[in-house]
């Protein structure tokens, strides 16, 4: 058996395997090293005990039947040390009971034996692509707590998520970053956590490329000496050289002048820059974050953006979704925006029916995140606009949930209860559906006290 070593080299898939018939171990372990897993094989529950702690990074498999102390015991263990961490229980043939009683206790998944070993993998597969999205939003969480006034990034979905993850993974680097996304999508936002990601101890400076006149661009950039031109009386430090240590955001970086995308150029290969009207050369110390709502390797192709400037300030490319490609996440964005305009106004939180919220998930959205947040404002100021069908007058003022958390619990259970009623009760089918994980989909279940007659798994 194998022990934890932190200097030895380990692949970023790990997974803990309880299982005492030896022949039985051996096959799951090969399988799972096959399918690109570090295996951890453990004959009892008292052998796996140093890696059941918060900071695993894996999964555990366990059988439900072992000696001393069964798969379940180890399972509430687990779950009492780390909810995060996921189980996947494997079960004998008609010990299906067995397995359900398993989900409700928070296993993340059970497989009933005899089974393939392509449903071995997949399962563990996604068990820890589950565990590495929370290990990094810990991470960043940890982060961005030393920073409390850093705007949220909200939102569960996959599109969402896949941000986070590049936020985790590129934070901590010194390449410099190229933001691409529509207008209101949080470029600004992405770019304040790469920024608290990173560490660097210097200021966060954002630049407006498509506000500053041609005229002053240049002085605001790179700074001036006194006497350089007719008002400059004394000397002035520029953005890139004030970020010193930090992160220098160029927003709209399309719009900036194509003869100063030549200096930009200059300065980010050299990382050092003169002053306008100086000709000593200052070295500067600043990560670059560009934004673009264009597409700036089509516009290099035109000729209206140098394509040299883009591969320099692309080493990294993220794509921003639009809120049209992550509608699922509308009802918390709404409910967060919703509160804290409550908060401002000093007025209560409307309320909406789910038919007034399918009818804004709907929508198009062409603001994205900023236009929702005003859709927000209007809602609690109660000045919505006819076309949009969304003045929920009757439910202001009703008994139902107010704070921001009810109000997603409450659209949440009755998204889960009419998927119950469409699919039969049938829970296999209704997590197939809402995309979830059966063990998710129980807790929710025992969440919401929804009951569903049969409970099928």
């Amino acid at each position: 058996m194998t022990v934890p070593n932190d200097h030895a080299p380990v692949s970023a898939c790990q997974a803990v395997l309880v299982e005492d018939e030896q022949a039985v171990r051996l096959a799951i372990a090969q399988t799972l090293e096959l399918g690109g897993f570090t295996v951890h094989p453990c004959a009892t529950a008292r052998q796996a005990q140093p890696w059941l702690h918060a900071g695993f990074a894996g999964v555990v498999v366990t059988d439900v039947r072992l000696p001393e102390q069964s798969g379940l015991e180890l399972l509430d263990q687990i779950v009492a040390i780390d909810p995060d961490l996921p189980v996947i229980a494997i079960t004998g043939h008609g010990d299906v009971s067995m397995a359900v009683d398993a989900m409700r206790r928070g296993a993340y998944d059970f497989i009933e034996k005899p089974f393939a070993a392509e449903r071995l993998v997949e399962a563990v597969s996604r068990a820890q692509e589950k565990r590495r999205l929370i290990m990094e939003n810990r991470l960043l969480k940890a982060v961005w707590l030393k920073q409390p006034d850093l705007p949220p990034l909200l939102g569960q979905s996959a599109a969402i998520q896949r941000v986070r993850t590049m936020i985790g993974s590129v934070g901590p680097s010194p390449a410099d970053v190229l933001i691409n996304g529509q207008t209101g999508t949080g470029k600004e936002v992405v770019a304040r956590q790469l920024h608290a990601a990173s560490g660097r101890k210097g200021p966060f400076v954002a630049i407006n490329c498509g506000a500053l006149p041609e005229s002053v661009f240049e002085s605001e950039i790179f700074g001036h000496e006194a006497g350089a031109f007719t008002s400059a009386q004394k000397r002035r430090i520029g953005k890139l050289e004030y970020a010193n240590g930090g992160t220098v955001f160029l927003d709209e970086i399309e719009s900036m002048p194509m003869a100063l995308q030549v200096k930009l150029l200059r300065v980010l290969q050299e990382r050092r820059l003169e002053r306008l009207g100086g000709n000593d050369p200052v070295s500067i110390d600043c990560r670059i974050v560009a934004a673009s709502k264009a597409d700036l390797l089509q516009m290099s192709a035109q000729g209206a953006f140098r394509e040299d400037l883009y591969y320099r300030i692309g080493v990294v490319s993220l794509h921003l979704p639009s809120l049209a490609e992550r509608r699922e996440d509308i009802p918390l964005l709404l409910a967060h925006f919703v509160q804290g305009a409550a908060v401002r106004y000093q007025m209560p939180a409307p309320q909406w029916t789910t038919q007034q919220m399918a009818t804004w998930q709907a929508r198009d959205w062409p603001g994205n995140v900023r236009e929702l947040r005003n859709f927000a404002d209007r809602l609690v100021l109660k000045v919505v606009e006819g076309d949009l069908s969304a003045r929920p007058s009757d439910a202001w003022g009703a008994g139902g949930p107010h704070t921001l958390s009810e109000q997603v619990d409450a659209y949440e259970r009755s998204l889960i209860a009419q998927a119950l009623a469409a699919h039969d009760s049938n829970v296999a089918a209704v997590a197939e559906h809402l995309g979830l994980p059966k063990k998710t989909l129980y807790d929710k279940l025992k969440k919401h006290q929804l009951n569903t007659g049969r409970m099928r798994p």
